[in-house]
């Protein structure tokens, strides 16, 4: 019998392959099995299996966070508590890079933290190149010397003239400089409330504990579609995958904001290294494996900015998921080797390499048509067998983790959440070819700078943006994303033609998600030749090991 191969690779192949093996059913049952099939559908059926076990891990999750949840009452109150006049001197650390839009923000709500002020000191830490500098400064005088009805603050500024080790570099200049015994950090875009130190604070009086994490919440969560769908995804992550991980009591890494650390855990572990560009996971493990325990206090809420552009939002993706495999690179076998128990290393291993999903995904959407094609003749029955349990391991995994999600933080109102699931997974998708090339550069080692996430201090629909400031180039990936959208949408095509409507739902995801990322990012971008707006994603990035 002639096969496949040769029929698709024949003058007019795949036109004559389309009518003899698809629209033609006149030899449907006689079809004999071919090299060029195997080639075709092992690695198919291969790279289905690996993203069915990432999905069922997403269950284990949810498993682990109500298995568990006896252990949340031991998170929620310190055991023991300082007195008023023990309480120790904190340091507040706030790394900064060109966010002249929302730094006054967030000095005023770190002036306003409710502390004893002969125990507490701000490092406002500026590695900034633009007009920020300025800005900080003049912010930092105010509050030094008495502004907005305060008393002076204890807040100094330090500006480094190089980004040398990027934020990590930063947190590491200020630690040489710092008095204080705990260390608490905030990005630029978040708004500490009043008593958040004294929240956390306590629960430091148990002398194990190295670092505690709070739950990041979102201040303009309504702006837009995109945002909405952004803090699901967030909310995800902090209460199934922090608390789940945390109840369980296996490995968890501090967010890189919105935490404090024991600066005795920091210099035991080695210190902030800039090796990565997720330094804070980096660190968190190095400390853990030191002996040092983590806590995550998901009732304890810091809100921040959420990225309100598809370009931020991808930069922002990009660099966790690069970041995340350069550190299971350097971690992993530190933790494989060492003595942790046998399920926390299994959680440490799919935490730091679940982003090798995205380009496990970009082989899926090759093999997908060639897959559909070859395995026309299989009947509803043999599809639904084979393909159902891989989906729903796969993908109605994504949903059952957000729906809990949202479920244990708006228990009356976590319904509307049905309405952005599809989005939601359509995002996921989206997000496959940026994400793919930033795993693909941490596998084969290659550096880039450290590309911050643009913040405009924009929180209400209708509020004027600042978007074009720091917008990023957007380069050729748009356009990649928008073609690859095309194939999926003829891949739906094809399925209705030969009345595959199993897979329709899941190639719509496909289509709607590369379109809705490719078509976003144009419209809210510009291609720019010349000019310096965003310039801190062109200059010439700094080597990460010196």
């Amino acid at each position: 019998m002639t096969s496949a191969l040769e029929l698709l690779l024949a003058p007019n192949g795949f036109s004559h392959y389309m009518r003899r093996h698809v629209l033609d059913q006149t030899f449907r049952g006689l079809y004999r099995w071919n090299a060029f099939d195997t080639v075709m559908l092992v690695p198919y059926f291969i790279v289905m299996l690996i993203l069915a076990f990432y999905g069922i891990h997403r269950y284990q999750l949810v498993w682990l966070y109500y298995k568990n949840r006896k252990n949340a009452a031991k998170w929620d109150q310190p055991p023991a508590r300082w007195t008023e006049g023990e309480l120790p001197f904190v340091t507040i650390q706030l790394p900064i890079f060109n966010e002249q839009f929302v730094i006054d923000r967030l000095i005023d709500a770190c002036c306003r933290l409710n502390y004893p002020r002969d125990r507490f000191e701000i490092q406002v830490l500026d590695d900034s190149t633009d007009e920020t500098t300025e800005v900080a400064q003049q912010i930092v005088s105010r509050y030094a010397t008495g502004f907005a009805g305060m008393d002076p603050q204890p807040i100094v500024y330090i500006h480094r003239t190089n980004r040398h080790g990027y934020k990590a570099g930063a947190l590491d200049a200020g630690l040489n400089v710092a008095r204080g015994e705990f260390v608490a950090i905030f990005d630029a875009d978040f708004v500490p409330p009043r008593e958040w130190v004294m929240q956390v604070i306590h629960h430091f009086a148990e002398p194990g504990i190295g670092m505690v994490q709070t739950r990041w919440t979102h201040l303009n969560r309504d702006y837009s579609f995109l945002t909405q769908v952004e803090a699901i995804m967030l909310d995800g992550h902090f209460v199934l995958e922090h608390g789940g991980r945390s109840r369980a009591g296996v490995f968890f890494n501090f967010n890189g904001t919105a935490g404090m650390w024991r600066r005795e855990t920091i210099s035991s572990a080695g210190g902030w290294q800039h090796d990565t560009l997720t330094e804070d996971t980096d660190l968190s493990y190095r400390a853990q494996m030191a002996g040092w325990k983590f806590k995550y206090l998901q009732d304890v809420e810091c809100p921040a900015e959420l990225p309100i552009e598809m370009t931020a939002f991808k930069t922002q993706q990009a660099r966790w998921a690069k970041g995340l495999i350069q550190t299971g690179k350097k971690i992993l076998p530190r933790v494989m080797k060492s003595d942790a128990p046998w399920h926390t290393k299994l959680e440490a291993w799919y935490h730091l390499t679940a982003n090798l999903s995205y380009p496990l995904m970009i082989v899926l959407s090759v093999l997908l048509m060639p897959a559909m094609i070859i395995r026309s003749w299989q009947g509803v029955l043999q599809m639904v067998l084979i393909d159902l349990p891989l989906f729903m391991a796969s993908t109605m995994s994504v949903s059952s983790f957000y729906l809990v999600s949202q479920k244990e933080l708006y228990p009356k109102s976590w319904g509307r959440t049905l309405l952005y699931l599809p989005f939601l997974m359509a995002l996921g998708v989206g997000l496959t070819i940026t994400n793919t090339k930033a795993v693909m550069e941490a596998l084969f080692g290659m550096q880039s700078a450290f590309a911050r996430t643009p913040k405009y201090r924009v929180n209400k629909k209708g509020e004027k943006s600042q978007a074009k400031k720091y917008r990023k180039r957007l380069g050729i990936i748009p356009w990649i994303e928008l073609a690859v959208g095309c194939y999926f949408a003829f891949t739906v095509w094809y399925a209705f033609t030969t009345e595959n409507y199993f897979t329709v739902p899941f190639l719509v995801l496909f289509v709607f998600g590369y379109w809705y990322t490719g078509l976003l990012s144009l419209l809210q971008g510009r291609f720019e030749r010349f000019g310096n707006a965003g310039q801190e994603f062109h200059e010439k990035p700094y080597p990460m090991g010196i």
